[in-house]
């Protein structure tokens, strides 16, 4: 665990060391401290001009997020206003920890950690508990489980990613199993975490550090005891607090998120938003398109100046054990758009050629499963959906054949490469019988 640990502090912060040079680089100038939308153009900026602009506040010194020097005092803390014609707001988001149900109970906040926390672990836990449903849940949870951790993954309804395709979310829900995590179904989360020692809390970490285990009780009544580590993964939210929106009238919608339109703009004008604060596909490279397509537009040709980032057809990897990959609709939201008697689905679930030469009976074999949704006489290819070995790698290919608008014939006129898993997306029995009518 430490060997693991002290690899994965050094590659983040090489990456680190990487961006900071191709910033210096870049001429960017940095400002290191807390920032905040103040007002309006009429107040006074460092830059002398008293005209145009959104102005902005940063306050530096002890409650600076990059500062590293431990001794700085409060009263060295300094406040700077600064004015842009352009504002770009993109601070990301944070994982939330869910409170109790129970009345002024917070015995969740103090013996749990979060998502954030699972890094600073100090050593593998012989027990843990993963509450949540999404991404990060199934991801640590896998995680753990293949480390050799004794692993539970709490969900509040049935199943974890019960937002993908019931293809996903069912056949993960069979591997997870089948690998040995135990999975707490229709819990509506945690009510309490009790410590067999008090005297052990390690106090509000919740972390490794302390040797005093822990007993999880769920809102339906069940208990999990004798628990190293519980991380809760069960949500994330704009880091929104410290920016000033209200004060200077910037819209946000349900849980904080900033309001932006299909070019990133806020209702104020220069302030824009990308990232997870906007809350609408909360991915990295998403974050990154968006951010390349409002400056091709702000600071680009002419040729850019409508340049906009989709949404649609968004591809999509989770790294749990088996990796997922998926763009477009699910099954159910095909039919919703398109009406049933218009869609047409194809399946496949095998074993990977990989295992072939394995000496297991052929149902203990890691299963790959993989639906093709697709829509009208011509069946646009709407979504595309796949759990297995090489799901993620295979992924970003299929994504550019959906954005282009492929059909399936257009798959099935693809030559296969055998022997691989993703072959099987393009053999899907039957297979040359789409028209050329088109489906918007």
């Amino acid at each position: 665990w430490g060997y693991i640990q002290r690899s994965r502090d050094a590659y983040i912060k090489r990456l680190n060391d990487i961006y900071e040079r191709n910033m210096i680089n870049s001429g960017v100038v940095r400002l290191r401290g807390m920032a905040s939308l103040v007002g309006s153009s009429e107040s006074t900026s460092n830059d002398g001009n008293g005209s145009g602009g959104v102005i902005v506040r940063v306050s530096s010194g002890a409650e600076g997020l990059s500062n590293n020097n431990s001794t700085t005092q409060q009263s060295q803390q300094q406040t700077t206003t600064y004015r842009a014609k352009h504002i770009l707001l993109a601070t990301g988001g944070y994982p939330t920890m869910p409170s109790s149900d129970s009345s002024n109970d917070r015995s969740i906040a103090r013996h749990a950690i979060t998502s954030d926390g699972f890094f600073e672990l100090k050593s593998l836990p012989r027990k843990a508990v993963v509450v949540g449903a999404g991404y990060i849940a199934v991801e640590l949870a896998g995680v753990l489980q293949a480390l050799g951790s004794e692993t539970s993954l709490v969900v509040r309804k049935e199943r974890a990613l019960r937002n993908f395709d019931d293809l996903l979310s069912e056949t993960l829900d069979d591997e997870m199993e089948r690998h040995g995590i135990h999975i707490y179904r229709n819990t509506e989360g945690v009510d309490r975490i009790v410590v067999a020692d008090e005297e052990g809390e390690g106090g509000g970490d919740g972390g490794g550090s302390t040797t005093a285990t822990k007993t999880v009780i769920l809102n339906n009544g069940e208990v999990i005891e004798d628990v190293d580590v519980i991380i809760m993964a069960a949500g994330r939210s704009p880091m929104v607090e410290s920016l000033g929106l209200e004060e200077v009238g910037v819209q946000q919608k349900d849980g904080g998120y900033i309001d932006v339109n299909e070019y990133s703009e806020t209702n104020l004008e220069g302030v824009y938003a990308v990232g997870d604060v906007c809350g609408n596909v909360e991915l990295t490279p998403m974050a990154i398109a968006a951010g390349r397509r409002l400056a091709d537009r702000l600071f680009g040709p002419p040729a850019f100046q409508n340049a906009k980032v989709s949404y649609d057809n968004v591809p999509t990897v989770i790294f749990s054990h088996p990796p997922i990959g998926t763009i477009g609709l699910t099954e159910q939201e095909a039919i919703e758009k398109y009406g049933p008697a218009n869609i047409k689905v194809y399946r496949s679930k095998f074993s990977n050629l990989y295992y072939g030469p394995w000496k297991v009976d052929s149902d203990e074999k890691p299963k790959t499963a993989m639906k093709l949704v697709c829509a009208g006489t011509n069946e646009l290819v709407v979504g595309l959906h796949v759990i297995g070995m090489g799901a993620d790698e295979m992924l970003q290919g299929f994504g550019i054949a959906l954005k282009m608008g492929a059909t399936k014939a257009d798959f099935d006129s693809c030559v296969a490469i055998h022997p691989t898993a993703a072959e099987e997306f393009v053999t899907m029995f039957p297979w040359g019988l789409g028209s050329e009518n088109q489906v918007s």
